[in-house]
C-alpha cells in the first residue's frame, strides 16, 4: 500500500464526475499547482445524472490507461462514490487502479461496517468524511474514532471535515463576514482535533465558500492551520494558491523544528524566546518539515531573515 503524508493534499478541489476537463487536469494540462483532485459522483451529481457520470470517470480511467497510466508528479486522484453500494462496484473495476483513493460520504458508526465490506481494495487510500448531526456528539466521535482504528485505520490518509452539511444540520448557513470559526463549527473542529488526532488521525478544513474574499480566507486559514488541519477543500480554482502557500512555514519554525529534531538536542532550551522541548514538541516539529519540504517557506524581510539563519545555529 503507498504511503502518503496527509499534508502532501493540499487544496483539495472536488469537481463533478460530468465535466470535460478532468483529464487535462489529471496530466496537469490545466491547473498544474494542484495538489489533490476529487472526483465527485455524490452531491455533485443529480440522482438522474449518475449513470452518465459513471461512464464518464470510465472514460476517465479508460484514457489515463491508454496513456500508460498518470504522471509520477501529477497531483493525487480521488473518487468520491455516492454510496457504499457504489463504492463496492467502483471497488472491483481493474481500472479503479489509476486512483490513489476514495473519499467516503457521511461516514457515521451506523454505516461503517458497510463502507468497510464495500472498499476491500488494499491500495485504495481513503478519506472518510464527517459531516452528520452526530459529529457535534463528542461520544458518538469517540466511538467512531475507535471503530475507524479498528477497521480502515491503515488506509486512511485524513478525515475530511464538511463544514456546509454540519451547518445544514443545524439550519445555519456560513455568515458572509466571518470565518467558519464564528459558527457552531467553532465548536465541532476542535472538539474533532482533539478526539481524531488523539487516535491519530489528520484532519482537513472544510470549504471557505466565499469566492470574493481573499482577506477572509487567508484569516480562516491562519485558524486552520493553529488547529492542526492539514489541508482544505478548495471550491474554485482561484482558491488554490491561497490555500497552499498558506502551508508555507515561517523561517523561525523551520528553525526551531530542525533544532529539536537535532541529535544534540538538550531537553529543555530557548530559542527566540521560547522554550522549546524535543519531548513534546517532536511531532510538531515533524509537521513543519513536512510542510517545508512540500511547501517551502515564507518570504522575510532579509534583515529578519539574516538574524534568524543566525539564531538558528546556537541553543540560545
Amino acid at each position: 500500500m503507498k504511503q502518503i503524508t496527509p499534508y502532501a493534499l493540499g487544496a483539495t478541489l472536488y469537481m463533478p464526475a460530468l465535466r470535460e476537463d478532468i483529464l487535462d487536469i489529471v496530466f496537469r494540462h490545466k491547473l498544474s499547482q494542484l495538489r489533490s483532485l476529487v472526483v465527485c459522483l455524490e452531491d455533485a451529481v443529480a440522482e438522474v445524472d449518475v449513470p452518465r457520470a459513471l461512464e464518464k470517470l470510465h472514460w476517465l480511467l479508460t484514457n489515463i490507461e491508454q496513456r500508460g497510466g498518470r504522471l509520477t508528479k501529477g497531483p493525487l486522484l480521488f473518487v468520491r462514490p455516492r454510496d457504499a453500494a457504489m463504492a463496492a462496484v467502483l471497488n472491483d473495476w481493474p481500472l479503479i487502479k489509476h486512483i490513489d483513493g476514495f473519499v467516503l460520504p457521511k461516514i457515521r458508526l451506523s454505516n461503517l461496517s458497510a463502507w468497510s465490506a464495500a472498499v476491500t481494495n488494499p491500495n485504495l487510500l481513503l478519506m472518510p468524511t464527517l459531516e452528520t448531526a452526530d459529529v457535534f456528539n463528542p461520544n458518538a466521535m469517540v466511538e467512531l474514532g475507535s471503530a475507524l482504528k479498528s477497521t480502515l485505520d491503515k488506509r486512511i490518509i485524513a478525515l475530511r471535515i464538511g463544514g456546509n452539511d454540519l451547518l445544514g444540520c443545524l439550519g445555519l448557513r456560513r455568515n458572509p463576514q466571518t470565518t467558519l470559526y464564528d459558527t457552531p463549527m467553532g465548536y465541532a473542529i476542535p472538539m474533532l482535533v482533539s478526539i481524531m488526532g488523539t487516535q491519530g488521525f489528520a484532519l482537513t478544513a472544510p470549504v471557505f465558500e466565499q469566492l470574493a474574499s481573499s482577506p477572509l480566507l487567508k484569516a480562516e486559514l491562519e485558524l486552520d492551520i493553529a488547529h492542526g488541519l492539514v489541508g482544505k477543500t478548495a471550491i474554485h480554482p482561484s482558491q488554490i494558491n491561497t490555500i497552499q502557500h498558506s502551508l508555507r512555514v515561517s523561517l523561525d519554525d523551520l528553525n526551531s523544528a530542525n533544532l529539536l529534531l537535532s541529535d544534540s538536542a538538550p531537553a529543555v532550551f530557548q530559542y527566540n524566546g521560547a522554550m522549546c522541548e524535543p519531548a513534546t514538541h517532536l511531532k510538531w516539529a515533524m509537521n513543519i518539515l513536512q510542510r517545508a519540504k512540500l511547501y517551502g517557506v515564507k518570504a522575510t524581510l532579509k534583515s529578519n531573515q539574516e538574524s534568524h539563519v543566525r539564531l538558528a545555529g546556537a541553543n540560545t
